[in-house]
């Protein structure tokens, strides 16, 4: 379309006083080519925006540049018609919070920033969103309390739900149970297991389709368009789902691995689990001789919470211990109990249940304290040693039944982990490796032999046939602000598979997971991404005649989005792409690029910074920010009128991921001195809005030091940052830092060329 431009600039939130605006104003019509440029005193009060509107009614104007307030405020109120391009420049935070009023620097930073926004604007276009016909049902993997909760939540909410479940029976784990602790105010009874009405009410569910004793075989194609096939009762059935949640729950950890804690070296050591099903069946009674037991002692944290087992709190042993020991009470109230616990966790309501055993159980001793080993005794009895006790002292129990408080393990459909897990055991078997490789297969199997997951879903994506997992086995996008999302874009993850919880815990769970599945297949049905950037319209477009076939892209996409054909030749799925552009920063050919983000674009954003002669001494600095992060944390620092370098340009990137080595190239040819790459915080606990798009831009380091290289340029005119979104109080120093190192290495030589 052609495009008529029509520039606003805001006088209000001080800048009218630290910028001249009428220069602006000049830039806009002169070197812009804007049909009208006006300003206003408060362009986000009603007739502000009233005024463009009235220009986009009355003028004819269809692309809007707004120079005012940061992107990431007033979005409301700057939402125009789906036809309409809108760039918004930031001044306010950018510019006239963090700099001084009227200076030359500052105006010529304001100057840089509208060029670069108009720059922006012509190059977008409006982005066709990828419409096919879609399926709305939703499948529910998993009949436990989590994906029973999550079925009614979306079947009573209008959508068909597809339920399976590989047992033959609904329930989960939650039928094993006894009881359970407190679920309801004012929280002091034990309760029924919160299951059987659900299972009841799922099965009488017109909208929902159980499929029991089934298991799924293949799971193909993207959200809106999965079609699966499920195994049942020696018959296959086939279907297709909108959007997939995971709800396939836990397992106890493995107390054979306790022998530390003598299990598997006396009978009368048990896992809570064997105590639960012990107290369902009638009484809880020593394996050794049956008689009930006149002194027991739970020992808290058995495997979590410990490095060598599970690093992680499990979340529900204290409870589930408190529990038990109301069931032993109740059966025995002379018998002696005796907790010994790292820390006792009972949150919130859960702390009236924790006091009501410590009150009605005069016979049950609490100690904080580490069990060093439980040892055989005489008469068939056990010796329980314990170090670290809140007195300081070593204790000896003698107990004549331990129980251990055995933690979570998630059910993570992790089938490339077991496959890695087995071939670096073979690796070691065959013993004929390097030392080298020898070292890794054993790195490999020592971190991967407590976490082995289950091929549940069985996708034919080209990144493997399940959801990766992060290191204690939960499978995970963005933990803090996508909660339920995986790194599968729409199949979601709920309960104890995603976390350790309690089956309260699981049931919100459930109800998160199934409005993020809603909200997937109605985005997708209207080719839009669902997150992070929800509502966008764009997909990558591929310019395959010129694909070398590398397969950068398809390995290093977080999301699963591109399959290969037999050539290598990466296949898009419109549907299951965020809209990163980690494929775009991969590809060295550039045959990748958005409607509304691309290459071109970004490249000219950075020819478009007026860059000044040497003798001027005004350096320019670039910095590549990502939207998610690091850039809110210029906003805040702005909110908190920090002063920032005013020879800095910030221009905001999907992602850093999605950074093209071009954008340096053309950057240090131009005569910019100096580079920063500005990304989120990666590595264990990342928090990188796309997984792993700021780790592959640090990796992307070594093809930017031959880059300059070949410039004859210093290595530390380009660097690498990572910053916390509540970090911002660091940016003064960091670019304090990074422009003495650019005085120190000199002006760019290639300025002025």
């Amino acid at each position: 379309m052609e495009k008529k431009i029509g520039v606003y600039l805001c006088e209000g939130c001080g800048l009218s006083e630290a910028l001249d605006l009428v220069s602006l104003n000049k830039l806009a019509m002169k070197e812009g080519k804007a049909a009208l440029c006006k300003s206003h005193p408060a362009l986000c009060g009603p007739e502000g925006a009233g005024m463009i509107r009235e220009d986009l009614a009355q003028e004819g104007i269809n692309t809007v540049v707004i120079g005012a307030c940061s992107p990431r405020y007033n979005w409301e109120v700057f939402s125009f018609p789906p036809e309409v391009i809108l760039e918004r420049v930031n001044l306010r935070e950018q510019v006239a919070w963090t700099q001084e009023p009227k200076h030359e620097d500052t105006q010529m930073l304001a100057d840089d920033y509208l060029r670069m926004g108009l720059v922006k604007a012509k190059k977008t276009e409006l982005p066709e969103p990828h419409l096919e016909a879609t399926d709305k049902t939703i499948l529910v993997v998993g009949g436990g309390i989590t994906g029973l909760s999550a079925a009614l939540e979306a079947a009573d909410a209008g959508y068909s739900v597809v339920l399976v479940e590989k047992e033959a029976h609904l329930g989960g784990f939650l039928n094993r149970l006894h009881k359970s602790y407190p679920q309801k105010p004012p929280y002091l009874e034990l309760e029924a297991p919160p299951v059987a009405e659900k299972v009841q009410a799922v099965q009488k569910h017109s909208r929902i389709k159980v499929l029991a004793s089934a298991l799924i075989e293949e799971i193909s194609g993207q959200p809106g368009l999965f079609d699966v096939t499920v195994a049942r009762n020696g018959a296959k059935e086939s279907f297709r789902a909108g959007s997939i949640i995971m709800a396939t729950g836990f397992k106890p950890y493995d107390a054979k691995k306790l022998g530390h804690l003598g299990y598997g070296q006396s009978p009368n050591v048990v896992s809570s689990v064997e105590v639960e099903e012990m107290a369902k069946t009638g009484a809880i009674r020593r394996p050794s001789d049956h008689k009930q037991p006149q002194s027991v002692v739970f020992i808290q944290c058995a495997g979590s919470r410990d490095p060598a087992h599970l690093p992680y709190c499990s979340g529900i042993c204290c409870m589930n211990t408190l529990k038990q020991a109301v069931y032993l009470r109740e059966q025995n109230p002379e018998a002696l109990f005796y907790i010994i616990y790292k820390d006792m966790r009972t949150p919130a309501q859960y702390e009236n249940f924790y006091k009501q055993v410590q009150e009605q159980s005069p016979r049950t001793f609490f100690t904080k304290g580490e069990v060093a080993a439980v040892k055989p005794a005489a008469g068939d009895k056990l010796l329980v040693e314990a170090e670290n006790t809140l007195v300081g002292e070593k204790i000896e129990i003698e107990a004549d039944l331990v129980v251990l408080a055995t933690g979570l393990v998630p059910v993570s459909a992790d089938g490339p982990a077991i496959r890695a897990y087995e071939d670096a055991e073979k690796v070691i078997a065959k013993g004929d490796a390097g030392e080298v490789q020898l070292a890794e297969a054993k790195k490999k199997v020592e971190e991967l032999k407590r976490h082995q997951g289950t091929a549940i879903l069985n996708l034919t994506y080209r990144q493997g046939p399940d959801l990766p997992v992060l290191k204690y086995g939960f499978p995970d996008s963005h933990y803090i602000c996508f909660p339920y999302e995986t790194q599968r874009t729409g199949i979601y993850a709920a309960g104890a598979m995603r976390s350790p919880a309690d089956s309260r815990a699981c049931m919100e769970d459930a109800a998160g997971a199934a409005m993020k599945a809603i909200q997937c297949v109605e985005l997708t049905s209207q080719g839009r991404a669902v997150h992070p950037r929800a509502g966008d319209a764009s997909f990558p477009e591929f310019f395959l005649q010129r694909c070398t076939q590398c397969k950068r892209c398809t390995e290093e996409c977080p999301f699963g989005t591109l399959d290969e054909d037999e050539k290598g030749t990466p296949k898009p799925n419109p549907n299951r792409c965020r809209r990163c552009g980690v494929c775009m920063g991969a590809c060295p050919e550039r045959i990748v690029s958005f409607a509304n983000y691309s290459v071109d674009m970004i490249g000219s954003m950075i020819k478009a910074i007026e860059v000044p002669e040497e003798d001027e001494e005004k350096p320019r600095v670039l910095a590549l920010i990502c939207e998610n992060d690091a850039y809110p944390t210029v906003d805040m620092a702005a909110l908190h009128r920090l002063k920032l370098n005013p020879y800095i340009r910030f221009i905001p990137l999907r992602c850093l991921g999605s950074i093209n080595l071009v954008w340096i190239a053309d950057a240090l040819a131009r005569g910019i001195d100096g580079i920063l790459l500005i990304g989120c915080k990666y590595g264990d606990d990342y928090q990188c809005h796309y997984i792993k798009g700021s780790e592959l831009a640090n990796r992307r380091m070594e093809n930017i030091k031959e880059t300059l290289t070949k410039l004859v340029l210093e290595s530390e005119r380009v660097r690498v940052e990572q910053l916390a979104i509540n970090e911002y109080d660091k940016l003064p120093a960091l670019f304090t830092e990074f422009m003495e190192t650019i005085k120190r290495v000199g002006p760019n030589p290639y300025k002025g060329m």
